[in-house]
Parts: structure tokens; C-alpha cells; sequence
């Protein structure tokens, strides 16, 4: 990742097929700085700060269109929490039912055995795991 100038950002962009609109470019300015697990408030929250005119739509439609585009990934860790990962190498990730956190794990560091049959004329074409953990219960 690692980038960190409005013009390499607005490349990236343009690769990608999007527009280039200087909410776009303070939205992935966060985004592509360094790896980063965010969820559409608190990107809301930190983008107003250089760009107070930003709207909540504006963030969400950003989002989802940098989902579509593949440059980042939405992964849904409660039913009601969206977080959008800026790190779209295969990996795998640890969330932390208790304080809300999301830790990458690398793609080798599990095994996934026994996927199930696929319908006929389909591949597979990515596995997500997301290990949910707690503080340990007494027994």
C-alpha cells in the first residue's frame, strides 16, 4: 500500500475506472496510506476533518464503489458492523467480539479443509475466514 500523494492516489484511481473528485481523494488518502480497518462512521469522522463537507452519503457511495472496483473489502463482522479493509491480498482475520478490533492473519497461517461441492459451471473465488475470540470465560 503505502500511498501517500494526491497524485499517486488519484493514478490508483483513474486504474481502477473512478472518477477522481477531491472527496475521493481525501477518502482514499486515508484508505491507502497504510493498511487500515475502518468502519464508514469512523471514516466519516476523520475525512470531515480536512473535509467538513463531506456527507455520510458521500462516504458510504465511496465505499461501496472502492468495493466494487476491488480496492478495498467490506467484511460484515456483526450483523449490523461493516468494516472496510484496505488490504485486498488474501489474508484471513482475528475480531475481537469485545472491543470491536480486527487483526490481520496471513493467508498461511490457517488451513481451510473441506469446502463444500460447487454448483455446476461455478469456481471458487475467495475464501474469507474471520475468527471471532473473547476474553476466556471461568468455568
Amino acid at each position: 500500500m503505502g500511498v501517500h500523494d494526491h497524485a499517486e492516489i488519484a493514478t490508483r484511481l483513474r486504474a481502477a475506472g473512478i472518477p477522481v473528485t477531491l472527496q475521493r481523494l481525501a477518502i482514499a488518502g486515508l484508505l491507502f496510506r497504510e493498511p487500515i480497518h475502518i468502519t464508514a462512521e469512523q471514516l466519516l469522522k476523520q475525512v470531515k476533518r480536512n473535509a467538513p463537507e463531506t456527507s455520510r452519503a458521500t462516504i458510504y457511495n465511496t465505499l461501496r464503489l472502492f468495493a466494487e472496483k476491488g480496492l478495498i473489502k467490506g467484511l460484515v463482522v456483526q450483523p449490523e458492523r461493516v468494516v472496510f479493509d484496505s488490504n485486498t491480498q488474501p489474508h484471513h482475520h482475528l475480531y475481537n467480539a469485545e472491543t470491536g478490533e480486527l487483526t490481520d492473519l496471513p493467508a498461511d497461517a490457517m488451513k481451510v479443509v473441506g469446502l463444500p461441492p460447487l454448483p455446476e459451471g461455478t469456481e471458487i473465488h475467495q475464501v474469507d475466514v474471520i475468527v471471532r475470540i473473547r476474553r476466556e470465560r471461568a468455568h
